[in-house]
Formats: structure tokens, C-alpha cells, sequence
């Protein structure tokens, strides 16, 4: 079938987007989902930094490819007759399918599949090859998805059914957002009530992981970015203090005396790493889920490591299980414990993307929805 979808050609074009224009609206054909594959209908997509970090070239993927990897969807077709899904389900679609047979996968931690990994660094499915196509020359799939488009052919394992009653926008944010941000929270930090979190970066995970801090009990919950807007909000959302970076080392050490139990950092920076690292308290944990330039380091005192027996802990995709997280999550939702909506900046017409990149990189937007035309 013939899909409008936005696709990247190379990662060169500087901002403002809006006038170099890096995704172009092409017209691709798909081919019919393969065994264990699903056609779906994409309701709603978020734009996330994780597209923005492939369009400025941070996150090396190769082209052409399809961009879009956080949406709410429904299934059109089946590829197999024996499918967990079946046409009018309403499903979130994870970025990260597992393949279920690896180590990582074995071991419980699907988060870590090195047959999904290999497959969405590749541009491909986790099944193999390409579903789409322009004038015969292959396109490549974003992280098994390229949700950016009318339709879209994915793993199944890639899908999570939901119920039919939550709006496109809210549930779409599920997909990476929540499912990162919060995950890094409950997953990856375990975080105890009453334990002190401080969150640097406000975008959309950052938030989502603020979210999970309050609903986890930690307390005092402390807010970092440079933007007064996401300051007020995160405030809203329950952060005892929200402050400016420059002010972060004040704020933390006047809220908790010493350094945070746990220190959460999305911004996607080995500097902001170094200082969430540096501000965390001896004995606690900083999580890191942002992501920086592979070429970008991170430098620490080594010593600190034993000597302050601090843990630096990795968070990817939240250290999630989406079957069992997004469920998890939206029950949470349902119970106005995470008013995952809050997030929401903005929604807009697919042939807008460009200039919601521009909302994105400038920091005045936190998730942008995008709607097929």
C-alpha cells in the first residue's frame, strides 16, 4: 500500500528546521506485515529528543529512514493467523521489541536483547529486512517502527494491546516518555518512599521520571533545567524545589543536607552526568537514561566509586518490560496518580514536523504530538 510517511536523508541540515527542512513528507510504499507482523494504523506519534539526536547526527542511524519510534496505533492486519493480536486492538508500540530467546531475554532483561538492538541499529525489523520502499530503493524502519507516517508494518513484539477508551495523545506517550522516564524510576533506581530524587532535564522523560519520583513517595524531589516554564511546571507536578542548573549544588545540599539519594539524569550530556554523579550522596545512585554523542565522555573520580561506594547505573528504555510497564503505568494514570497528559505541549499536523523539531531543540516544547494528515 501507498504510505505518506517523513523520512530523513542525511543529517547534515542545520537549524532552524523549519528552514532547512531535514524530513520531507515522502510517498513510500509498504509491503503486507510477514509472519508475526502487524499492520497498524498510527493515531498519534510524539517527538521525542531520541528523533531529534538522529536528525542532528548525535545518534548515527543509516538512511534513508522513516523517522518516529513513540505511538499509539491500531492493528489493521495480521501477518500470521495464530496472532496475540487481532484488527480494531488498540496498541502502544514499544521501540525495543525482545526476541525472547537471548541471554538478556532469558535472563529477564529484554531491555538488553542483542538480536533487537542489532536489528534497530540496522534499519530493519526484528524479524528482518525492510517493509518499506520508495520508487524501489529501500528505506529503513526507526527503532522497528517509523511511526512518523499514516500506516506503518511492525513486529508484533513490538505492540502492547490497551484499552480502546484512552485517547491517542495520552496513550501514545506510553511508547517511550513514561515507559523511559518512569521505568528509570521504578526499574532501574527502585526508588524507596522517602528517599530524595533530583532530576536533571525536563523534557519529556525527565518529566515522566519526576512524575514517578512523586508517585514512588521520594521525598524531597528536586527539579533541574534552564527553563523557567518546565521549573513552574515540574513544581505543579510535586517537586519540593525546581531551580536553575547553576543553582543545583545549593539546592540539593539545603534540601538534603548532603547529596540526593538518587540523582536521574536525561539530558543526554557527560557533564551533566559528571555534576548529577558529583551531587549524588555517598552510598546512593545515579541513573543516567539520556543520550549523549557516542564520541561525547564522561569523566568521574574513579576512587569515588569505592570510596564513596556510589552506584552509576545505566537506564535503557527505562530497564522496562513494556507488556508488563505500560499496563502498570496506565493503571497508575487511570488512578490520577501520573498525570501522564501534564506533558503534553502541543499537537500538530504531521506536515508541521519540521517546525516541532525547532519547538524541541529550543526546549519550549516538552512532547509534541504529531497526527497523521
Amino acid at each position: 500500500m501507498k504510505i505518506t510517511a517523513a523520512v530523513l536523508d542525511d543529517a547534515s541540515n542545520a537549524a532552524p528546521f523549519a528552514d532547512s527542512r531535514p524530513l520531507r513528507l515522502a510517498s513510500l510504499d509498504l509491503a503486507d506485515p510477514g509472519p508475526h507482523e502487524l499492520l497498524v494504523r498510527i493515531e498519534a506519534a510524539g517527538l521525542c529528543h531520541s528523533d531529534l539526536s538522529v536528525v542532528n547526527g548525535d545518534r548515527p542511524r543509516p538512511v534513508p529512514m522513516a523517522l518516529g519510534h513513540e505511538a499509539c496505533a491500531t492493528v489493521i492486519a495480521t501477518g500470521s493467523a495464530d496472532s496475540r493480536f487481532a484488527g480494531g486492538d488498540r496498541v502502544v508500540l514499544a521501540f525495543l521489541p525482545a526476541c525472547g530467546r537471548c541471554v538478556a531475554c532469558a535472563s529477564g532483561e529484554g531491555w538488553l536483547c542483542a538480536e533487537a538492538a542489532g536489528a534497530n541499529g540496522r534499519g530493519e525489523l526484528l524479524g528482518g529486512g525492510r517493509r518499506l520502499s520508495e520508487d524501489g530503493r529501500p528505506v529503513h524502519h526507526h527503532l522497528g517502527l517509523s511511526a512518523f507516517a499514516g500506516h506503518a508494518v511492525i513486529d508484533e513484539r513490538s505492540a502492547v494491546r490497551i484499552d480502546a477508551d484512552i485517547p491517542p495523545a495520552i496513550a501514545a506517550l506510553f511508547g517511550c516518555a513514561v515507559l523511559t522516564g518512569v521505568g528509570a524510576v521504578f526499574n532501574s533506581a527502585a526508588v524507596r518512599p522517602g528517599e530524595s530524587v533530583a532530576v536533571w532535564g525536563l523534557g519529556g522523560v525527565g518529566l515522566a521520571a519526576l512524575l514517578g519520583a512523586v508517585a514512588a513517595g521520594a521525598e524531597p524531589v528536586i527539579a533541574i533545567d534552564p527553563v523557567p516554564a518546565k521549573r513552574a511546571l515540574a513544581l505543579e507536578l510535586g517537586a519540593r524545589a525546581a531551580v536553575h542548573p547553576d543553582e543545583a549544588e545549593a539546592a540539593i545540599k539545603a534540601a538534603t543536607g548532603s547529596g540526593a539519594d538518587v540523582a536521574i539524569e536525561s539530558v543526554g550530556s557527560g557533564k551533566v552526568l559528571a555534576e548529577a554523579y558529583r551531587l549524588t550522596r555517598r552510598g546512593g545512585r545515579t541513573v543516567t537514561v539520556g543520550l549523549p554523542n557516542p564520541a561525547e565522555p564522561l569523566t568521574i573520580p574513579a576512587v569515588s566509586l569505592v570510596a564513596d561506594a556510589k552506584t552509576l547505573i545505566g537506564s535503557y528504555m527505562g530497564s522496562a518490560i513494556p507488556s508488563r510497564d505500560v499496563p502498570r503505568y496506565i493503571a497508575l494514570w487511570r488512578a490520577g496518580r501520573l498525570p501522564v497528559e501534564r506533558l503534553l505541549s502541543d499537537t500538530r499536523p504531521m506536515a508541521e514536523i519540521n517546525a516541532a523539531l525547532d519547538a524541541l531543540a529550543g526546549g519550549s516544547a516538552i512532547r509534541q504530538i504529531l497526527l497523521p494528515g
